[in-house]
């Protein structure tokens, strides 16, 4: 019943015998199957993927011969190759270039946002740039070249970032240090750090007709108990500025908008122009950890928790005293991102001069954000 069927033929090629390509975008090595015949090398690359015009062989191909079982002999090529260089016609690309770039002119804002970064007053320290008086001068300086950046440039709206520490506290480092370098109670300097927002708010609310004043939690600020953080996030000196701030806006008729974080939130987001192009994420920094460096993956951890400032295009952050820009990836409208940190506007902190021997010069740290237009990175410190 089986007399017709034959069993398939056995071909005997050399040990480790293994036809096949390997090419690494610029050269590769190519092992063919056994031919009968004259072997047909561009027929083998089209079926390997590959276009006969775009390649050539290196050097000479080697051969394995072995004889199949009916008798047949079967040679196999080895060959390396690889993609052949195309001069380029660098002129010629140049002015075909040229035609094809069309250079518009750079769009002209509908609206401008005006970003201030008022962070770090810690209001109440004394250390080697002076006590509270000098502070008050200090804020006056930039209470002045802020309305002078206002006249300059005309923004239709300002977004006031309170980033923390805005007041020095007691109670949240070494035990007694605080109580020793500090010149004002607790009180004293929430009454101080009230007047100075207040002072500000009121001077470039009759000049800009939007404003929002937005503040978070900060490490100086949260209420503590042994240097403990207890309570809310929102348990906290610069929210509770904040809130204050909002009832003497509304008995004025000012026109203020007053964000702070969800209650046990550290963070928020503002969208500026309500359109979702610019989104302006909002931190103290003591969450990120140590060193400034960890504020962009802390960042981007904030995603997998749908956290408020996962959608962020702009981070903005104080706590570290120095300014900084730091670039990161896109949007979703195809701009970068950016990390920002805030120049302080304290007092000086001796301590860190000396255990790293940097120091950081007081500012205050602005930039504009434009709609429809992706941010450029330029920042004004005042």
């Amino acid at each position: 019943m089986l007399e017709n069927l034959e069993p398939a033929p056995k071909v005997t090629a050399p040990k480790d015998f293994r036809p096949g390509v390997e090419f690494d975008g610029t050269e590769g090595v190519a092992t063919t199957p056994g031919f009968d015949a004259e072997p047909d090398f561009d027929k083998f690359l089209i079926e390997a993927g590959f276009n006969p015009d775009e390649i050539e062989i290196i050097g000479t191909p080697r051969t394995s011969r072995w004889q199949r079982w009916d008798g047949q002999w079967l040679t196999s090529y080895r060959f390396h190759f690889r993609r052949k260089s195309v001069s380029l016609n660098l002129p010629l690309l140049l002015q075909e270039a040229k035609k094809k770039v069309k250079v518009g002119k750079l769009p002209k804002p509908e609206e401008r946002a005006l970003v201030v970064l008022w962070s770090d007053l810690q209001v109440g320290k004394v250390d080697y740039r002076g006590n509270s008086q000098s502070l008050i001068e200090r804020v006056e300086l930039m209470q002045i070249r802020l309305k002078d950046l206002i006249r300059t440039h005309k923004p239709s709206k300002v977004i006031f970032c309170d980033l923390g520490d805005t007041v020095e506290n007691f109670g949240n480092t070494a035990d007694m240090a605080q109580l020793q370098s500090n010149d004002l109670s607790i009180m004293e300097q929430v009454d101080l750090a009230t007047t100075f927002a207040w002072q500000t708010l009121k001077e470039i609310s009759t000049m800009v007709p939007d404003i929002t004043y937005a503040s978070v939690g900060s490490n100086h600020c949260q209420w503590r108990v042994n240097k403990q953080q207890i309570g809310k996030g929102t348990d906290d000196w610069g929210v509770f500025i904040g809130r204050q701030l909002a009832r003497l806006s509304k008995e004025k008729s000012l026109p203020i908008r007053f964000l702070e974080p969800q209650p046990y939130d550290e963070s928020l987001a503002v969208d500026v122009f309500d359109d979702k192009f610019h989104i302006l994420g909002v931190i103290h920094g003591h969450q990120a950890g140590s060193r400034p460096e960890q504020v962009a993956d802390w960042w981007r951890k904030q995603a997998f928790g749908k956290q408020p400032v996962a959608d962020a295009t702009t981070l903005v952050h104080g706590h570290w005293h120095h300014m900084r820009l730091t670039e990161l990836g896109s949007t979703n409208s195809g701009y970068s991102r950016f990390v920002i940190s805030a120049s302080t506007l304290d007092n000086g902190s001796g301590w860190f001069r000396k255990t790293s021997g940097e120091d950081s010069v007081p500012g205050l740290v602005t930039f504009f954000l434009d709609r429809g237009v992706g941010f450029s990175g330029t920042l004004y410190k005042l």
